[in-house]
């Protein structure tokens, strides 16, 4: 080992230096005493089915349904296993130069993920979640659909608002309407935690602009400033959504853990 890397079975760090294991079809690194409790099968990984370094959700998404990325699955299952009693989680940043190297990472490998046992501050996994997100090629409302997501928010009614956002929520790309339902569902959960005082407006703040984004791919100013208040707004409706709606799109959720 050059470079230190987690093992994929214990998590524990390789030290510089010591001899690993790695597969040559899933590219697993694991200590040599760690080889038994190895899965087996592997999931071989062919070359080019390798994720791009950007693109837009449908590029990083699995071929079967529910088309949620592997890299939202372990982030969220991560901050979820761990993290539901730190304040301010998704508001507190995370080390910068760690939240890059761990995307790069996670990115670089695909579909088979290492574990992300071995992050000791969970504000760096959240930071990666954001990152990723932050980073497609379009917001995951998509540009098309951006205007109907925000006047469908605008609708004073309660019940015509819930009824308009069902609506275009349909209407999104299976990818992007699966891994919305995924990130409401979890960010509902940080929502009830006491512990991480992240209400619904809170949250909405940080996710608005990171989910809804613009309608272009350079806005101009003028949008930005309009749209950044109207991004919350969305985030906050589609939280005050029943989360059964969006279960019917991800099922029970136990068939996207890691």
């Amino acid at each position: 080992v050059i470079r230190p890397e987690p093992c994929g079975v214990c998590s524990s760090r390789i030290r510089f230096g010591k001899a690993a294991i790695k597969c040559r079809q899933c590219q697993l690194l694991l200590h040599p005493k760690c080889r038994e409790q190895c899965p087996s099968p592997c999931a071989p990984r062919p070359r080019h089915h390798a994720w791009p370094h950007e693109g837009v959700l449908a590029d990083f998404a699995p071929s079967t349904p529910p088309l949620v990325p592997a890299l939202v699955v372990q982030c969220v299952t991560e901050v979820e296993t761990r993290g539901l009693t730190e304040t301010g989680l998704y508001r507190v940043p995370g080390a910068e130069q760690l939240v890059r190297e761990w995307k790069r990472r996670l990115l670089r490998v695909g579909g088979v993920l290492p574990t992300l046992g071995s992050v000791a501050d969970i504000h760096v996994v959240c930071g990666v979640l954001k990152d990723f997100l932050r980073g497609l090629k379009e917001p995951l409302v998509t540009f098309s659909l951006h205007p109907a997501f925000l006047q469908a928010a605008d609708i004073p009614d309660d019940a015509a608002c819930g009824t308009a956002l069902r609506h275009v929520v349909s209407k999104l790309p299976p990818a992007n309407r699966d891994t919305l339902a995924f990130l409401m569902l979890h960010l509902l959960r940080v929502s009830h935690s006491p512990d991480c005082k992240m209400d619904v407006l809170n949250l909405s703040r940080v996710f608005g602009p990171t989910l809804v984004g613009h309608s272009s791919a350079n806005p101009t100013p003028l949008a930005i400033m309009e749209d950044t208040p109207r991004q919350c707004k969305v985030v906050a409706r589609l939280l005050s959504l029943p989360p059964d709606f969006w279960r019917g799109f991800v099922g029970t959720e136990q068939n996207l853990v890691p």
